[in-house]
């Protein structure tokens, strides 16, 4: 075993597309774990789902050797961490790993709103930063304004700034020695008694549950029985090892390592993130402070399109939270779609992501019901309530009601300013700062309700500004607002999946979109549909979808007037009949298109 003070535990932590993804492939292929022959772009991206996009969703570990420059090898324990807002609990976690952090700063793009609140993460939790400029290679770099930057917004010194081309390669020798001598080795008891935290999982189809854990005391081999302590079940520990892209067995870990543990679990929910890992046989006094909860802002209903595949459905959903300690859900159901569940996400980018993930990784068919914030309600009666589902909105018997507010921050080129300004004072955001970082860059702080950000708020601030500018936010508090429920009726009948919670003087503009865009989807009949948005009783918008009608005067050539309206006055008739018993199908693609926004 490697000794401590040769360890190293990193991570690298930066805005979205700077680089995080190729410049670990670099220092993979420098320590030349795996042959040129199985190195690829984006290595430890190994979903599907990541090499599309091209963005990093789930923190992958790698343990790298290293020979410096003082002639010791070092071990390298380094976690890839997202960059995305909606991810950032994966980068909390994996910062709780590590004792230092590479913080990545595109040399063209400069430092942005993911970049400082990626720096405030990692000194909450007592890192040490090393602040690196990628991209030097390309024509744009303008490496004096990055250091200006690094010194100006983020407070760090740019003399330690290490600059390195992820792409080419360059500065990468530098970048090993700086890691080896500015990160501290790790503290820890390798005599103490045994604690790891478990910092991920995912599910093995032959292996059971793979358990990802970063050692602070003590050491635990093959054979040991380990004691989850959030539960406390017993395991018997069956292989022990580090990530070299593949699983290394290496049958015992110590303080100091990151690694994985396999050790027969089989259900999912035995595990859980955060928690404790410590032997049976001589278990610590207390936990290890594990990971804040997540709170879900995001909620929505998941409804299988064959009301047959619930079961399946529950499944997948289990094995995708084991991986995913985020995603929150819970039994739910529906006149119109059957038996699901009520999930809640930490975004919109969350809410695809798992859409995809259960469609392409658990083939799952399914329905999202719209999207919808968590409301808190006093009742007439005094009594307080929260409630993210329109299905439980108390009609007539609300006293007031508040929403979740935002604080939202974004960075933009200033010729920008006006067109994202009249953006978020349509979406109901007040102004708080306005902040100019440089010449040609400002900050802008807005105080606005998630509800106004769920839908295209962000498509239309990267199109009103060609794609420059960036947005991250935290939830605040909540504020008093008016609320409402808007049913949508077919026929007079509410279907109760389209229903949806709004503010109150935006409620029939909303209405009348959802309408619009059913009365596309909806075939016509025999008879006429009225589709119709409502507050109660009150009808704020309605379509209709006209009938098709048969040509009863066809065979009426000639002869008197009244022939033919006995005629016409016959088929109205069976019309009205019709309308009465007629029932409306509402196809799948009419669920999705409500949900999707309209382009204006």
């Amino acid at each position: 075993m490697t000794e401590m003070k040769f360890k190293r535990n990193f991570c690298i932590v930066a805005h979205i597309d700077h680089g995080k993804s190729t410049l670990a492939d670099r220092l993979i292929q420098k320590a030349k774990i795996i042959d040129d022959r199985q190195m690829k772009n984006q290595i430890l991206d190994n979903m599907d789902i990541e090499r599309e996009r091209g963005i990093t969703i789930k923190s992958q570990a790698v343990t790298i050797p290293y020979h410096a420059k003082d002639g010791f090898d070092y071990e390298l324990n380094f976690v890839d961490t997202p960059g995305h807002v909606d991810f950032s609990y994966e980068v909390s976690r994996a910062i709780a790993s590590c004792e230092g952090a590479l913080l990545l700063i595109d040399a063209s793009q400069g430092v942005e709103s993911q970049t400082v609140s990626n720096l405030y993460m990692a000194l909450e939790q007592d890192l040490t930063l090393v602040p690196v400029i990628n991209k030097i290679d390309l024509p744009s770099a303008d490496l004096p304004s990055v250091k200006h930057q690094i010194d100006h917004d983020l407070g760090l010194d740019s003399a330690d700034a290490v600059p390195v081309s992820a792409k080419t390669g360059e500065g990468i020798d530098e970048l090993l020695e700086a890691i080896v001598t500015k990160f501290p080795a790790p503290s820890g008891d390798p005599k103490g008694k045994a604690k790891a935290l478990i910092f991920d999982c995912h599910y093995d189809e032959y292996r059971g549950v793979v358990i990802h854990i970063r050692m602070m005391d003590g050491r635990i081999k093959t054979g040991d029985i380990i004691r989850f302590m959030s539960n406390n079940t017993d395991y018997k520990v069956e292989q022990i090892g580090i990530f070299k892209i593949k699983y290394e067995e290496t049958g015992v870990l110590e303080a100091g390592d990151v690694g994985y543990i396999i050790a027969g679990v089989k259900t999912v929910s035995d595990v859980r993130v955060g928690d404790t890992v410590t032997l049976a046989e001589t278990p610590a006094d207390e936990p290890l402070p594990g990971f804040k909860e997540v709170k879900p802002v995001v909620f929505s209903s998941i409804y299988p399109m064959d009301s047959n595949d619930y079961e399946e459905l529950k499944d997948s959903m289990e094995k995708l939270k084991l991986n995913d300690a985020s995603l929150i859900f819970e039994k739910d159901n529906s006149i119109a779609l059957g038996n699901g569940f009520r999930c809640g996400f930490l975004g919109l980018l969350h809410l695809e992501i798992i859409e995809e993930r259960l469609e392409r990784d658990y083939d799952q068919a399914i329905i999202f019901t719209a999207p919808s914030v968590q409301y808190k309600i006093k009742l007439t009666n005094g009594e307080e309530k929260t409630i993210d589902n329109p299905t439980e909105f108390p009609d007539g018997r609300i006293a007031e009601a508040w929403e979740p507010y935002i604080k939202a921050s974004i960075i933009t080129p200033s010729e920008y300013i006006g067109s994202i300004m009249a953006l978020c004072q349509e979406k109901r955001g007040e102004q708080k700062n306005m902040n100019y970082l440089d010449e040609k860059r400002v900050e802008l702080t807005y105080e606005m309700p998630l509800a106004e950000v769920l839908f295209d708020f962000y498509d239309r601030l990267k199109s009103y500004s060609r794609g420059y500018a960036s947005f991250d936010y935290e939830v605040t508090d909540y504020k008093i607002t008016d609320l409402v429920k808007v049913d949508i009726l077919i026929n007079g009948k509410p279907v109760d999946a389209l229903a949806q919670l709004a503010y109150k003087p935006e409620a029939a503009n909303h209405a009348r979109k959802v309408c619009e865009r059913l009365k596309g989807e909806i075939s016509r009949q025999q008879f006429k549909i009225a589709i119709q948005g409502a507050i109660g009783s009150q009808i704020i918008a309605r379509e209709t979808v006209n009938p098709v009608r048969k040509d009863v005067l066809a065979k009426c050539y000639g002869g008197d007037v009244t022939r033919k309206r006995k005629l016409l006055e016959k088929q109205k008739e069976g019309k009205k009949r019709m309308k009465m018993i007629g029932n409306v199908e509402l196809p799948q693609s009419a669920f999705l298109a409500v949900l999707k926004e309209k382009e204006e």
